[in-house]
């Protein structure tokens, strides 16, 4: 989709930093509750729509999402399903899994349709600056470009978090080319020519899997390690996390120790789908994959051009790339961006995540929170498609009702 220029006004009723799919899931939410609810500019560096979400699908070469065809920014829960009828056979086993290009092109019509194409500023925003005068609190948004925007509500939906790298890496003490040491964010399949390589994949989640299957698509010759057993899961958390089955019980739990502790239950560290699964073991029938489970690796060296990685039990491994494909770790006291924030309105955290009210709004002020930064209030799904739609759900309220001031609201 192209960028459309977008002038950049003085103010604005709301700010929504990032324009990924939590972004467009509560913009159309907002939209369809109030149609006039006009006032509220997204900003995103690339200024277009979903544009890292498209980055990340096409360098791992992922050829169709994990969720099933309910689960989209649209409010009509059947809009996808209705977008694919002509097109069935990109509806993935099981339960309608959408292939990346029709997820691709119905959020694009779905742009067109709420006419959003022009609601991305194509600008950074590298600080938000709380605002105080007698009357009201409001925000002010710094832009890269050294121009700022005040707005009176902003909307926190760009905490994908920060790339998780185990403690060995930053004990590496010999210099090393640093393409041949990636997180799985950095790795681009598209054009990589790895025939004769031996890569060794560090991980066992779904991104772990993709990264296995295009390594050995470029020729290479691949080593899985896992530092347990793999799991076997068709989602990453149970489907009674999207509704009252599991959420009755988290949302009963007023101690946020223990809501924390749910999530990391439920989501158990990562785990694969079984299609997954089966290439993986066709790929090792065919002799161009190894997996070592329950091994931790505790050190590694860069020697005479390649690796040398060693794990806990003894054993060596020789290679001439690692991926890493160890997921990434949210903590709200790491976003920059929201540092002054944390100074003018302290709030409770736990395990990084913040304690938020109802509506996911900070405490004491109108920034609200989306993503996986939200997962206390919202669960285990908090950074899925439908963990957007339960946060969706909660802010638009807050957006629309005039009724709901900020003494009304409880922490959920």
């Amino acid at each position: 989709m192209s960028v459309t220029s977008v002038s950049i006004p003085n103010q604005t009723d709301i700010a929504i930093v990032g324009a990924g799919p939590h972004a467009l899931t509560l913009v159309t939410h907002l939209l369809k509750k109030r149609s006039s609810a006009s006032r509220f500019l997204v900003f995103e560096e690339s200024g277009t729509w979903l544009h890292q979400w498209q980055h990340q699908f096409a360098a791992l070469e992922i050829p169709h999402l994990r969720s099933p065809v309910v689960h989209h920014p649209d409010p009509n829960p059947y809009a996808l399903r209705k977008f694919a009828e002509l097109r069935s056979d990109e509806l993935f086993p099981p339960y309608d899994l959408p292939g990346t290009k029709l997820f691709q092109d119905f959020c694009n019509d779905v742009i067109r349709r709420f006419q959003l194409q022009e609601r991305v500023v194509k600008a950074k925003v590298v600080r938000i600056e709380p605002l105080f005068d007698k009357f009201r609190r409001r925000f002010r948004l710094w832009l890269l470009s050294g121009q700022s925007v005040i707005a009176r509500r902003v909307v926190f939906a760009s905490g994908s978090g920060s790339p998780q790298l185990p403690d060995w890496v930053s004990r590496i003490e010999s210099d090393y080319p640093q393409e041949r040491l990636l997180h799985s964010q950095q790795v681009d399949l598209r054009g990589l020519h790895l025939a004769g390589e031996r890569v060794l994949i560090v991980g066992g989640g779904q991104t772990c899997g993709h990264l296995v299957v295009g390594a050995t698509n470029c020729g290479a010759e691949v080593q899985l390690i896992v530092r347990r057993q793999l799991q076997e899961k068709l989602f990453d958390a149970e489907p009674g996390w999207l509704g009252p089955k599991y959420l009755k019980g988290f949302r009963a739990q007023n101690d946020w120790e223990k809501r924390w502790e749910l999530i990391q239950q439920a989501r158990d560290g990562g785990s694969m789908t079984p299609a997954m699964m089966t290439q993986l073991r066709r790929l090792m029938r065919n002799n161009q994959l190894n997996i070592y489970q329950q091994c931790q690796i505790v050190k590694a060296m860069w020697q005479a051009n390649s690796w040398r990685v060693y794990c806990h039990d003894g054993t060596e491994y020789e290679c001439d790339r690692i991926w890493l494909a160890t997921g990434t770790r949210l903590n709200i006291m790491e976003q920059p961006l929201l540092a002054e924030i944390l100074d003018a309105y302290p709030l409770s955290v736990v395990n990084g995540l913040p304690v938020l009210d109802e509506y996911l709004r900070w405490r004491g002020c109108e920034l609200f929170v989306m993503g996986g930064l939200a997962g206390l209030q919202v669960g285990p799904v908090a950074r899925n498609l439908s963990g957007a739609r339960m946060a969706g759900e909660r802010i638009v309220p807050a957006l629309t009702k005039f009724s709901i001031t900020l003494s009304q609201v409880k922490t959920a």
